[in-house]
């Protein structure tokens, strides 16, 4: 049995080292590279409808079925789609009205210029890719403890949509902005992606934490800018695609000298010199009482360190332990982990390990030290970051069956063997204790030449256009996921984002909006492509959860402007799964309560009630696609929600805020403030007669913030 078991491990080991990709591997259509096909020729009737080069391959498909594209919607139909599509709320009644009586010729690309010139693009796209990376403002697991300054991510990401940074930069900036820009504090929030992962930061068993960790950025990183499923490639070769078990460890490798840095700040050098100084003033000031402070605390640390050293296993002990220069790479990867749960903020400390008598003693010392703290200067502006620990990486092996306790072979950093066998090219930043490991990948992931992740974004955005992507499987395009329905159209559009429109996300939403493809009224009707998979109609589909609550805010004149800072916490309804305590802050009013929903404190474990009804993802690994769930729960939500019922009583009052209006005025006003239209005859009959009978005003504005035509695009 033992020669068995011999001759099989080495049967493994001799696959690992000498892969062999099937000739239908070689083929797959994601790895080919990019070209940039030309348009088809249409006929007499395809050249009239045709508005720019992507309509030429959607007709083509079409004409293929013998299906003839709709008419174009109507231009208040057009204008409501595309400013909740960028925005993510509805035109207002004045937007519409300008729109209507604009009847010069480039109106619509006055329209989609203005719309993306907006601050509130930024918020709404940036919050599509939050899904993709799994945001979240705390750690996750039991404790689900908050990481303070992680909307700084959530900032940086509107920001840099809304300056229309080109995407291989945005790329760059999350993987290496430390190695590739140094000094650009711009640029380092980006960093926050590598930080992203769920945490069980109080764990024990550190090597099983640390390997954790790089699964979730490995499988994550994967997903989020390849659209592949390493992770299936974890244990083993992947069943399907040409992932290898090897490449899962040669690309993990890119992180595996990475630290946790909540440290990190975006101040300039001379903020910086400025801030120490100060706390040097503070301390010689204050340091009779901090020495007072230090000789109380200075017992219960020890027992708190040892107690806590204890908590480890043995081989964590010994390196906590050991001299600083006997440590291995790894060694200070476990360290670097292990002592956050060891030395820990003095609350901590008094908390667990002082006495009833030195608390009181604790309190008086830090009353005196009040006397000192108009000395204190203002915080720095922290990011929570990742960066590597030094320049010496730690080895990376290729763990058998994915255990920890496994090592195999070795390997070096390297991406998909598929597209490139070889190790990566590393080269050292200059002047930075950085191992210039990510900045390979960074470049790599963000070359014109990398087949998937310049497909997998232009796929992105068209699905959040479309409510279905060219590939309807956003995180996988292996042979698992979906084919592209058009993916001659598909190459096009990513060899043009990448060479003439200079990876300006921007200009690719210019190119669908104003297609011929996307004016289509949403009408149905019976014809051979009944999924619509041909985009022979646009597709009415439902506004995603934040969306719902940002243009019921928009249309009831209650939605704050107010762009970025620490997350908001609206009032949650008593007996919700999120309860005020340590999980939830109370609200303090408008402050929290009106801003838009991208800004809404995201807890991993627990969502906003409002936004968990209408499937908001948890944020526990990327999310490509949302669901699109229907219901009871989301009825109750509008019914007799607390939030629904508060929009709906705001916008009451705004329909009403002229005195001496009638009742066929409330009704109209009501309409026009929410809808965006007059109501029809049928409509304003039924209206009059409820507000006749002592129907309240609010209860018909709820009516109509709960109607399908809001809740969805058309």
């Amino acid at each position: 049995m033992r020669i068995l078991l011999s001759l099989f491990f080495l049967s493994v080991l001799a696959a690992e080292e000498a892969p062999v990709f099937k000739p239908q591997h070689r083929r797959w259509w994601a790895i080919q590279p990019v070209t940039l096909p030309a348009p088809p020729a249409l006929d007499a009737a395809g050249e009239r409808w045709a508005r720019n080069e992507l309509d030429r391959f959607v007709y083509a498909k079409l004409r293929e079925k013998n299906i003839a594209p709709s008419p174009p919607a109507d231009r208040a139909t057009y204008l409501r789609r595309v400013t909740l599509d960028l925005t993510g709320v509805p035109p207002t009644a004045e937007e519409l009205q300008a729109f209507l009586a604009d009847t010069k010729p480039d109106a619509e690309e006055r329209l989609v210029a203005r719309l993306l010139a907006s601050p509130r693009y930024g918020e709404r796209w940036g919050r599509h890719w939050l899904d993709v990376v799994r945001y979240a403002d705390s750690d996750g697991f039991k404790q689900d403890d908050t990481r303070p300054n992680m909307w700084r991510y959530r900032d940086w990401v509107i920001r840099s949509l809304n300056e229309d940074k080109p995407y291989n930069r945005f790329v760059r900036e999350q993987i290496a902005a430390d190695e590739l820009y140094p000094g650009d504090t711009q640029a380092l929030p980006g960093l926050s992606f590598l930080r992203l992962f769920e945490d069980e930061f109080n764990q024990a068993n550190i090597r099983l934490r640390r390997q954790e960790l790089l699964n979730d950025l490995t499988d994550n990183t994967a997903y989020a800018f390849m659209g592949v499923t390493l992770g299936c490639a974890r244990c083993h070769d992947h069943k399907f695609d040409a992932l290898l078990h090897r490449d899962y460890y040669r690309f993990q490798s890119f992180f595996a000298n990475l630290r946790i840095d909540d440290e990190a700040t975006t101040a300039s050098p001379a903020e910086i010199a400025a801030y120490d100084a100060a706390m040097a003033r503070y301390r010689t000031a204050a340091k009779p009482v901090l020495d007072r402070i230090e000789a109380l605390l200075i017992e219960p640390r020890a027992k708190y360190r040892k107690e806590y050293t204890e908590r480890f296993p043995p081989e964590v002990q010994t390196v906590i332990g050991k001299p600083a220069a006997a440590r291995t790479p790894y060694d200070w990867q476990i360290y670097h982990k292990a002592i956050t749960q060891v030395e820990v903020p003095d609350s901590d400390v008094v908390s667990k390990r002082v006495d009833a008598a030195g608390k009181v003693k604790y309190k008086a010392l830090l009353a005196e030290l009040d006397a000192y703290k108009h000395l204190l200067p203002a915080p720095l502006p922290r990011v929570q970051i990742m960066r590597d620990q030094a320049p010496t990486a730690p080895p990376t092996h290729v763990l058998r069956a994915g255990a920890i306790d496994a090592p195999m072979d070795e390997v070096a950093p390297g991406f998909l063997s598929i597209l490139d066998a070889k190790p990566a090219a590393i080269t050292p930043p200059s002047g930075l204790p950085s191992s210039g490991r990510r900045t390979a990948l960074a470049n790599w992931l963000a070359d014109e030449r990398n087949p998937l992740t310049t497909r997998v974004i232009v796929n992105r955005v068209w699905h959040y256009h479309f409510g279905r992507g060219i590939v309807g499987t956003l995180n996988d395009f292996g042979v698992m996921g979906e084919r592209p329905s058009h993916r001659e159209l598909l190459d096009w559009l990513t060899a043009t984002f990448t060479g003439a429109d200079g990876w300006s996300l921007k200009k690719l939403h210019t190119r669908i909006l104003l297609s011929a493809t996307y004016r289509q009224a949403s009408a149905f009707r019976e014809t051979a492509d009944p999924d619509n998979k041909l985009l022979w109609r646009y597709p009415r589909r439902r506004l995603e959860a934040e969306a719902i609550r940002d243009s019921m805010l928009s249309v009831s004149g209650l939605l704050d402007p107010t762009m970025g800072g620490p997350g908001v916490f609206p009032a949650v309804p008593a007996g919700t799964e999120i309860q005020e305590g340590r999980h939830w802050r109370k609200s303090t009013g408008q402050a929290d309560e009106n801003r838009r929903s991208v800004y809404i404190f995201a807890r991993r474990l627990v969502r906003y009630p409002m936004l968990e009804s209408f499937d908001a993802p948890l944020a526990f690994e990327s999310c490509g696609r949302r669901q699109e769930t229907v219901t009871a729960d989301q009825a109750l939500e509008l019914m007799n929600g607390q939030a629904a019922a508060g929009f709906a009583q705001a916008l009451a009052r705004r329909v009403a805020n002229d005195a001496g209006q009638t009742p066929d005025s409330l009704v109209e006003r009501a309409y026009r403030l929410a809808l965006g239209r007059q109501p029809t005859g049928a409509e304003s009959a039924r209206s009059l007669a409820f507000l006749q009978q002592g129907g309240p005003l609010e209860d018909l504005c709820l009516s109509l913030l709960s109607a399908s035509e809001f809740l969805y695009i058309d």
